[in-house]
Parts: structure tokens; sequence; C-alpha cells
């Protein structure tokens, strides 16, 4: 309590100190109809717009023919379609030869809409479509215009899949739709769209089949983007951290995924995805462990070789959080459970070296994480060799200087070469998080503070929730559906949607 009234105490100061001289005029302004009279509304927007210091904003005065009334045609050239706007609307309206047709019926292109008031003409403009403004016209007829800039539809580069599509989000909203509209040729398949931030006016879209997805879930996601009070949302990336339920919890609650064809996979078991601009990506809600843990081939492979790879990559994920702390544990304080051999090559390779396991292993792993960041940020050509030379000359030398022993090396090496098998990047840095944790635990208390951060870790997995959701479901608790946890079933077997999503139809299949 009184941290809070603390913090509302100097954010008023600040305010006070920072306040911001707005113009009241502008934003009343911004607030009118638009005024019937040509001149006054250019100048106004020419205003608004700071013309002519803002080079990409164009005034493009026509004179209707047949009608025989000015009109303006108001867009930003960088951002909208300047073909379509040449042909389909400036051509058409200077030969029209007909008095009695309206503006709509004249420009030929796809959307014409109407907006009255100036706020709203701004956003259309904003987001790339062309304004106009006709004499005596209080109103502005908004031409779909939309040209923005971005990658083609190119490969996964995250989700890389052998079997399955090849298909990936880019940064345009609009293409990821139409991938997702391509593979789900549904009526029922909506998307429904809101504005996100106050200045950017970015749009999020939410996505789901109407005859499925739970009208309680569609709600919360609803109020929760309807909460989001800030000046600007970029892009998934900062609206996942605006809506997910914990903050500051370590396992993340809202799946991304860059693959169209997993998006419609979870849009038909009645998931809601979120799609936006600037965002090669989409957001699944509500998302559970096991979504995590699955990839997107899974499904693709058949049933053995798919439960195959799920088994390898649980071990994996063991191999990543307890290799490390299981060795630390075992050399500092339960040297009886080695055998003798074992326990004396153990010995002789850890003679020389003057640290304590837990200082030697975390020395390691820390090398290993700044390695791999390393990788990750130069540039791609280099960024493989640099990871393998870096890890050769580095555990060469130290093992050499009597810093780690040998052992070590092989085991940090392990656990990093299996935690290269998570493919979700939460759920990678979530076990890389962990690893220490462990690590640290497993000096101070040996197997029994493993133990200890275990349970205390799975008593926090089965508390967390995600929109209404329980993580572990339908493992814990139990709910109808296909069981698809750790192994999945036959695809002809899978006849039930997940239960804890409580969908309108839950059933996929017949039963035969």
């Amino acid at each position: 309590m009184f941290k809070r009234l603390f913090r509302k105490y100097i954010y008023k100061n600040v305010e006070d100190l920072y306040r911001q001289e707005s113009s009241q005029e502008a934003i009343e302004l911004k607030e009118q109809i638009v005024p019937a009279n040509l001149e006054k509304t250019v100048d106004i927007f020419k205003k608004i717009y700071t013309y002519p210091d803002n080079k990409d904003l164009k005034f493009r005065d026509i004179l209707i023919g047949g009608l025989n009334r000015k009109a303006v045609l108001v867009y930003i050239n960088t951002i909208s379609d300047t073909t379509v706007l040449e042909e389909q609307v400036i051509t058409p309206l200077l030969l029209n030869r007909d008095p009695s047709q309206e503006i709509e019926s004249i420009v030929s292109v796809q959307s014409v809409a109407t907006k009255e008031k100036i706020n709203e003409v701004l956003n259309e403009i904003n987001k790339g479509n062309a304004a106009l403004f006709v004499h005596g016209e209080k109103k502005a007829f908004i031409i779909s215009a939309s040209n923005f800039q971005g990658r083609g539809v190119e490969k996964a580069e995250n989700e890389i899949s052998l079997l399955g599509s090849k298909e990936a989000f880019n940064e345009k909203v609009m293409t990821n739709i139409s991938l997702i509209r391509k593979k789900i040729k549904n009526e029922n398949l909506v998307f429904e769209s809101t504005v996100i931030g106050k200045r950017s006016n970015n749009d999020a879209f939410i996505a789901y089949i109407k005859d499925l997805a739970n009208d309680d879930l569609l709600k919360n996601v609803k109020e929760r983007l309807n909460k989001i009070d800030v000046d600007s949302v970029q892009n998934l990336s900062l609206l996942e951290q605006h809506i997910e339920d914990r903050k500051l919890s370590l396992f993340p609650t809202i799946l991304n995924t860059e693959r169209p064809d997993r998006a419609a996979k979870f849009l038909e078991d009645g998931y809601i995805v979120l799609l936006m601009d600037n965002s090669p990506s989409s957001l699944v809600l509500p998302a559970t462990f096991w979504s995590f843990f699955h990839s997107a081939e899974d499904q693709y492979l058949r049933l053995i070789y798919g439960n195959f790879t799920r088994i390898l990559r649980m071990v994996a994920i063991f191999i990543a959080l307890f290799a490390s702390s299981v060795y630390v544990a075992v050399t500092t304080f339960h040297a009886e459970m080695v055998p003798p051999d074992l326990l004396l090559a153990i010995a002789s390779t850890r003679e020389k070296v003057p640290l304590p396991a837990v200082i030697e292993v975390l020395t390691l792993e820390i090398a290993f994480e700044l390695l791999r960041e390393a990788g990750l940020r130069v540039p791609t050509t280099i960024g493989s060799t640099i990871g393998i030379v870096g890890a050769l000359i580095l555990g060469q030398a130290a093992v050499q200087a009597n810093i780690v022993s040998p052992i070590v090396v092989v085991v940090v090496a392990l656990e990093g070469l299996s935690s290269f098998t998570l493919g979700n990047i939460s759920l990678n840095y979530s076990v890389r998080l962990l690893r220490f944790v462990f690590i640290i635990a497993s000096g101070m208390f040996g197997i029994y503070g493993i133990t200890a951060i275990f349970v205390l870790g799975m008593f926090y997995m089965v508390s967390i929730k995600s929109f209404g959701v329980s993580y572990l479901s339908p493992l814990t608790p139990k709910y109808l559906s296909s069981g698809d946890t750790i192994l999945r079933s036959k695809i002809t077997s899978e006849i039930f949607r997940p239960g804890y999503l409580k969908p309108k139809d839950i059933r996929k299949k017949q039963e035969k």
C-alpha cells in the first residue's frame, strides 16, 4: 500500500515537471466534422500534417467532369498505391461526363467508404488509404489504396519442418490473413480488428471460428486488449507482454508461432489467434505447456516417428535441466552414488582444478551462454564459425589451464546440445534460466536441493493459468480431449477438441 502511494506521488511530481503543453485547439479540431468548404478542409489537413514540410504527403486537385465540382485527393505516397489512385480514381473522375453519377460509382477501386469526423479520416490516411474531399460534402470518401512495403512469403526460420508447409508469416498482416484463409475456407472464420496504441494506432486482428471458439474466452481476450492504455504497441512481442496473465512468470503463457499451418490448426481446435502489422508471427491464446513442447512437424510424421522425436525432446529437456546440477551434486555431496572406477576417473581429472565443482560448472555455463549470444548477434555468415571455433578454443584452453576438468566440458556441451532441440524460443529461455537455479541448488544442498526446486516448480506450473486455462491441461486437471501431451495418438483416433477450451463443438469427427 505504502509503495503504491509513494509511486503515485512520484509519478504526479514527474508529470507536473514534464507536463506536455498540448494544443487544445488541435485536439478539438480533430473531433470536428469535415467542413463543407473545400478550401477550409484543405487548410485544416495541411496544418495537421505540417505541409509542405511533410514531403511524402500529397494534395491532388481534381475537377470532377460531368459534376463540375472541385475535389482534392489527399494521400501519403510512400504507403499508398499511386498507380491505383491514378488509374482507378483520378482518371475516371476527370473523364466522367454523366452529371447524375455518384462518386462511389465513378471510381473503380475495390472499396470506397465515407468518414465524417476529421480524426477518423486521419486514421485512414495514416493506414495508407486516400481521402477524397468534394466541395459541398461534409464527409470524406475513403479510397482503399494501402501499399506498405514488406517481404514476400518466405520459409519459416525458427519452426523448421521437413514434411510440412514451407510458408511463414511476414510483416504485412493482410498477407498473413490470406495465408490463414487459404488453409481454412470457412465462412465462420472471423477476423475482428481493434486499435492498439493511442499514438501509433496499430490494428490488432482477433481471429477465431465463431461456431467453435468459446464466447467467454473471446470476451476475456477483447477485454484485455481494450484495457491497454499506452501510446504505442508496435508488434505482437510487445502486445504479448501487455496481455499475459503473469508478467514475471518464468514460463511463457502465450504461444508465438510463425507458421500459418500451425495457426490454422489451433483455430480449428477452438483457439483464438492474434495478428498484427509489423509482426512476422501470430499469438495463440490460450496456451498450455504441451503447445510449447510440441513442434510443427509432429503431426506430419507418422505416429511412430512423431512419438520418437517427442520422446527425444522430453529426454533432452531433462538433460538440459539436470545434467550439470546432478554432476555438481554427486561430486560435492554424494560421491558414494558413483561407481568406484568412475569416481576415480572424475577425481583424477579434477586433481589440478582449484575451483569447487559448482563454480567450475557455472563458469563454463556462462561461457557457453556468451558464445551462444555472440553467435546470434554477429552476421550469419560468421555466426556458426564463432560458435564452433570459440567453443573448441575456450574449452581446450580452459582444460589446459586447469580451470575446468574435461568431464565438465563434456557435461556442459551435452546440456547445451540438448537445449537446442527445443524449437520454441520462450520455452528454451525458461529451460536455460532454470538450469542455473538447479546448479546453485545442487551446489548448496545436493540432490535434496534439486528435488526441492523440481517439486516447487511443479507446484508453480500447476498454479499457472493462461486466460483461465490450467497450464498443464489436459493432464491435470483432466479434460476430455485427444490426449495430445507427451505422446500423440493416431490421427484417426483424434475425435475430440481440447475440452479445457470449452468449444461450442467438441467433436472433430464422429466415432466409427
